[in-house]
């Protein structure tokens, strides 16, 4: 009944593969938010209360052969649900932790390992089969929802800590993981058009699909039935490797700080939160621009366009203040404090406050 739509059943894959992305990939990044009223609460140390997005990466790498074989055993209708129940478990047992090893098992552990059915490598595992000609767009179009999503979920989890608390936004992320993601997986994603009697691109069993598009760089390569014990004895496996260690590595140890950051160089909560939606939402012109690319000049040609663009793109942070350093008003409101009370400097940089908020309290999370 599902395959009986006028259109091809695809595109309803790459829609929910959309929002669940949107949703499920920022749920992890929504980290960056909750860090600083959480440091602000219990006054933890800063690199071990980071430390749980590290922790979450590691069992995410566990998580990883074992989401491959349920993938090819049941399908995204149940193991994505299943990551929603790790992650939305996690996130609500966020609010009841007092310890950092807390911390490292629920924001780490579960919603950071967790979450890995929720994005890209489980997606990976069957938006594929759906398109031939139209690969790369199809998949550039699904994660393109992260873009979508950070911008809109961002800005209202920060509203969320700044009007009830940092825990009333991990049950607001809990809520809408269980409400969103999970009923929209389970009714209508599929591993592969076979299960709707449909070959990709569309058309029934048995019908013709017309050759796709020769973008392989080296052909001869991408026809060998590659196994893991063949692929690993590969230079270029490796080096695919090495190439997305350091630029998730890169990524992450900004993204992780940015929001942090951010408010004390002098930026508002909202603002900072808004800086790191807009992260996403630019990416969506390189999601799928790039990804349609990669359709006609392949797959490798394009990997290294954005490669080198995250690398042009992140070289200009060597340039930022490493002090804390608030922009011209709040320096101006800092010097009017001072000459008020006596009690601070009248000129230079402006120290936040160091009781256990760290920041201000709009920024904790109060």
């Amino acid at each position: 009944m599902l395959g009986r739509v006028p259109f091809f059943y695809g595109w309803i894959v790459v829609a929910v593969a959309f929002v669940t992305m949107g949703i499920g990939v920022n749920t992890r990044t929504a980290f960056s938010l909750l860090f600083p009223p959480i440091l602000a609460e219990f006054g933890w140390e800063r690199a071990a209360t980071a430390g749980a997005f590290s922790v979450g990466f590691l069992v995410a790498t566990a998580y990883v052969p074992f989401m491959g074989m349920a993938m090819d055993r049941f399908g995204p209708r149940i193991v994505i649900p299943v990551g929603v129940v790790i992650c939305g478990t996690g996130l609500a047992l966020a609010t009841l932790i007092s310890r950092p090893w807390h911390l490292h098992v629920t924001l780490g552990a579960l919603v950071g390992g967790g979450s890995i059915f929720l994005t890209y490598i489980g997606h990976s595992l069957f938006l594929p089969h759906w398109f031939v000609r139209r690969r790369g767009l199809a998949i550039g179009i699904a994660f393109a929802g992260v873009g979508v999503g950070s911008i809109v979920l961002f800005p209202w989890l920060q509203r969320t800590i700044e009007a009830a608390g940092w825990r009333a936004a991990c049950w607001a992320l809990a809520l809408t993981l269980v409400l969103i993601v999970l009923p929209l997986n389970v009714v209508f994603q599929r591993r592969r058009p076979e299960d709707l009697g449909l070959t990709p691109d569309g058309g029934a069993v048995g019908a013709a699909t017309r050759r796709a598009d020769d973008n392989v760089v080296d052909r001869a390569w991408a026809e060998v039935d590659w196994t893991l014990r063949r692929a690993i004895r590969t230079a270029r496996f490796w080096w695919l490797f090495v190439g997305f260690f350091c630029a998730l590595f890169a990524w992450y140890m900004v993204q992780v700080h940015q929001t942090k950051y951010l408010l004390e160089v002098g930026f508002e909560p909202t603002r900072a939160a808004f800086a790191l939606g807009l992260v996403g939402l630019f990416s969506i012109v390189g999601q799928i621009g790039l990804g349609h690319f990669s359709d006609r000049i392949g797959r490798e040609w394009a990997w290294t366009i954005g490669g080198s663009g995250s690398s042009a793109a992140t070289s200009p942070c060597c340039c930022f203040p490493r002090t804390r350093r608030p922009p011209c008003s709040t320096r101006w409101l800092s010097r009017r404090d001072s000459s008020a009370t006596g009690s601070r400097r009248s000129s230079g940089p402006s120290r936040p406050r160091s009781s256990r908020g760290g920041t201000s309290g709009r920024s904790s999370g109060r």
